[in-house]
């Protein structure tokens, strides 16, 4: 199959490309990022700008197409550049991909999506999830994962912290509020866009904790 990855560069993303590569079901990994990433004989790697997609390119025709996408505010730096980022960004990489002929769109979200939330970072999720279900896919998975763990190219302080909280705190902490590994996230996103399952499926945090817990049984 042939499959679409933005965000490959961020946490998620990272390992979604490192599973996508190794996995033979896919046969063409198509990756567009600001900065080059490493070759691969199955990887086409389209060096563009969020603010500049190039629209007309037939690299955008491909089955199913997975979005990892994501950032801070203070990072992104305003809330407008947030939404660009978080909101804008994938939902025109949805729409291209669409136009083209997939069949599927994975999304990472985020737990506590929600349109009417009163919360900034919520509602942008929310909003974006909203505009994906109307673009009607043949299949939808929105992952809503909790707090994500795992090694980042970028220093994040307070993400850093709660993690180390959270290892400390998971073994008595509900399912749902545990941490979220972000190879347990990749590996289900890259699942749900091989399979392409018709419909619109929700992957949530509780979800993201049972399948690293399987994983991690199954290499014991």
């Amino acid at each position: 199959m042939r499959l679409l990855l933005a965000g490959a560069t961020g946490l998620v993303g990272g390992h979604v490309l490192e599973q996508a590569l190794a996995d033979h079901r896919v046969t063409r990994l198509v990756a567009p990022t600001r900065r080059p990433l490493p070759p691969h004989e199955k990887l086409l790697n389209p060096i563009v700008t969020a603010a500049d997609l190039p629209l007309d390119e037939n690299w955008w025709a491909v089955d199913s197409a997975i979005s990892a996408l994501g950032t801070t505010r203070a990072k992104a730096g305003s809330a407008d550049a947030f939404r660009a980022i978080d909101h804008d960004y994938p939902l025109a990489v949805a729409r291209q991909v669409k136009a083209r002929g997939a069949r599927c769109f994975v999304l990472t979200s985020a737990m506590g999506a929600n349109a009417r939330s009163a919360f900034f970072y919520n509602r942008v999720k929310g909003d974006l999830e909203l505009a994906l279900s109307k673009l009607d896919f043949a299949s939808l998975t929105l992952a809503r994962p909790g707090l994500l763990v795992g090694k980042r190219a970028e220093h994040r302080f307070a993400e850093n912290m709660a993690a180390v909280i959270a290892g400390v705190l998971d073994p008595v902490l509900p399912t749902a509020l545990r941490a979220n590994p972000a190879s347990a996230v990749a590996a289900l996103l890259l699942e749900a866009a091989i399979r392409s399952e018709p419909g619109t499926h929700v992957i949530t945090a509780a979800d993201i904790v049972r399948a690293a817990a399987r994983s991690r049984t199954g290499k014991d």
